[in-house]
């Protein structure tokens, strides 16, 4: 710790780490620490005090930065629009988060003068990796310290002992049964009964959706409207981005939608099992893609398929700002400007079904796909394309009956 830095922005969540982490960096590096918050929707229950709190961990300043519409609009839709899927079940709702939280913190360090940006992940996840890419493709000047990585403290005994004799207040205990992450998006829950991937989670894992067991009994259908790939009405109802996901979070949840328990690959190496929370984005997601189906060809629709898959795992591993990036989200746009409409979603005991769909570029015509007599398809004609379809096959059949 020979260098010397005076100033230094710490992503701040008012959790016992990073409360522990700001006397830590001011005993350890002599620098004033400020503080950096982001609403991403996680709800007010998590922000409530947190300037405060901060400021009687020791930081000099507390910065909350309101990123709601942001992360939604730059971030979430986005990606919506590659169909990225992680690992074929996970949304990605704390990656989809991270690049616009370490931006906004790199935005204030900037601000106040700062050499230095910190975080309080830990040396086995992905967030430290998430958070660092973004700082060296943003601000490779400033120097990164990682707490985690350096201090001697490896539970949360250790750091509520390190505050107590700092008389620095905090209302942690020392059991904390899970891990969560809150956005707009989603709730992931780690830890716990969750360590043992053979232990069902237990019903207090959950928080933000109704138990499907326990759901109406009374299916609830929901339209939603596309404008070129962004959500734009919710039952008919024009909304912003954020909005939007807010109604349809509260819709969903209630008829349990957007349950999911995984074992997944940490980019690491290790796995590790979560259970997530997704209820408006299980459903947005599904509307996007019933619509897609409406209005790309075979080709076009593998093609994407293929963004999604790269997307995923460019979001999960931190990489959004990079070239590769770049081009993935340029080319789901390309497609994404076919795709307005209307989807209608049936909400029920925790399934989100498309019912309908409509769409002024769709492909769909009942002229050609009709098992009734129509007028504009010569079925005569499938016989020669069957056979220049099948040519190679035909060839290679014919030269092994020669042999």
């Amino acid at each position: 710790m020979s260098q010397k830095i005076n100033k230094v922005v710490l992503a701040y969540s008012g959790g016992l780490d990073t409360s522990a982490i700001i006397p830590w960096l001011k005993e350890n590096y002599g620098c004033e620490v400020v503080a950096f918050a982001a609403d991403v929707g996680q709800g007010d229950e998590e922000l409530e005090g947190l300037h405060d709190k901060a400021i009687a961990s020791g930081a000099s300043e507390c910065h909350i930065v309101d990123l709601k519409e942001e992360f939604v609009k730059d971030y979430i839709y986005p990606t919506i629009k590659t169909g990225a899927v992680y690992e074929g079940e996970y949304l990605l709702g704390t990656s989809m988060a991270r690049p616009v939280i370490a931006k906004a913190q790199v935005e204030v360090a900037r601000k106040v003068g700062a050499d230095a940006l910190s975080h309080g992940c830990t040396g086995k996840g992905n967030d430290q990796v998430r958070f660092e890419s973004t700082f060296s493709a943003l601000a490779p000047e400033l120097t990164v310290i990682a707490p985690w990585r350096e201090w001697d403290m490896v539970s949360r005994e250790d750091l509520l002992d390190y505050l107590a004799q700092r008389d620095i207040p905090t209302s942690a205990s020392a059991t904390k049964i899970y891990s969560r992450d809150a956005n707009a998006w989603h709730i992931s829950h780690e830890g716990g009964e969750l360590e043992d991937p053979w232990q069902e989670p237990s019903k207090q894992v959950w928080t933000m959706t109704v138990a499907p067991e326990d759901a109406p009994d009374e299916p609830q259908r929901v339209t939603l409207s596309f404008d070129k790939g962004e959500l734009t009405h919710v039952n008919d109802e024009a909304l912003s981005p954020y909005q939007a996901l807010v109604t349809l979070n509260k819709l969903a949840a209630a008829h349990g939608v957007g349950r999911i328990d995984i074992v997944e690959n940490r980019l690491v190496g290790m796995k590790s099992r979560g259970c997530y929370e997704t209820p408006g984005g299980t459903v947005l997601m599904k509307a996007y893609k019933a619509l897609e189906t409406m209005v790309l060809d075979k080709a076009a629709l593998k093609y994407r398929e293929q963004i999604g898959l790269e997307f995923s795992h460019v979001m999960y591993d931190g990489r959004w700002f990079t070239a590769l990036n770049d081009a993935l989200l340029a080319g789901a746009d390309a497609f994404a400007q076919k795709v307005t409409g209307d989807i209608v979603v049936k909400l029920y005991k925790g399934t989100a079904t498309v019912t309908q769909r409509r769409s002024p570029n769709s492909l769909y015509s009942e002229d050609f796909a009709t098992f009734g007599a129509d007028d504009v398809y010569d079925q005569k004609h499938a016989e020669g394309f069957i056979r220049l379809f099948s040519l190679s096959s035909r060839i290679a059949a014919l030269k092994d009956q020669q042999k």
